[in-house]
């Protein structure tokens, strides 16, 4: 299936900005992978986009216990996700929108390298045996490939 590896790979080019692209199904996002490594770096750029976006819905903390929206996600639980928490499913909700509650964010986050960084974020929040280890801080990390 070259359409899946194209759609990946054309998503991974940097620069590119998230609101020119199609919307993704979410078998194509389940099979993506963040080209952001996962440092201290990522999580803290990733936290000032959070927290200038997300906050209102999903509460400061992740949890979601802000009374705006009924039905918003507890970001510290992804097992009880509805619509998928591997970091392709998470862009894709971010970038593209998830259900009637959670809007796309392609428009006010435009840069995919940035939503990619909000990928590592949402996943700090999550309990400590379920993160990813953290990457060795690097020339090139937090830089899309």
């Amino acid at each position: 299936m070259w359409i899946p590896w194209a759609l990946a790979a054309a998503m991974m080019a940097a620069p590119q900005s998230a609101e020119k692209q199609p919307p993704l199904s979410q078998a194509d996002a389940s099979k993506l992978k963040n080209p952001v490594p996962f440092t201290k770096k990522s999580v803290a750029q990733g936290r000032t986009i959070y927290l200038r976006y997300c906050t209102a819905c999903h509460g400061a903390d992740g949890k979601a216990t802000v009374d705006v929206v009924a039905d918003a996600t507890d970001l510290t639980s992804p097992k009880l996700w509805r619509h998928g928490s591997t970091d392709g499913e998470i862009f894709r909700s971010t970038r593209d929108g998830a259900g009637d509650s959670m809007p796309a964010f392609k428009t006010q986050i435009p840069q995919q390298e940035n939503l990619w960084h909000l990928v590592n974020y949402v996943r700090s929040l999550w309990p400590e045996s379920m993160r990813p280890p953290l990457a060795e801080a690097g020339p090139s990390s937090g830089k899309s490939k």
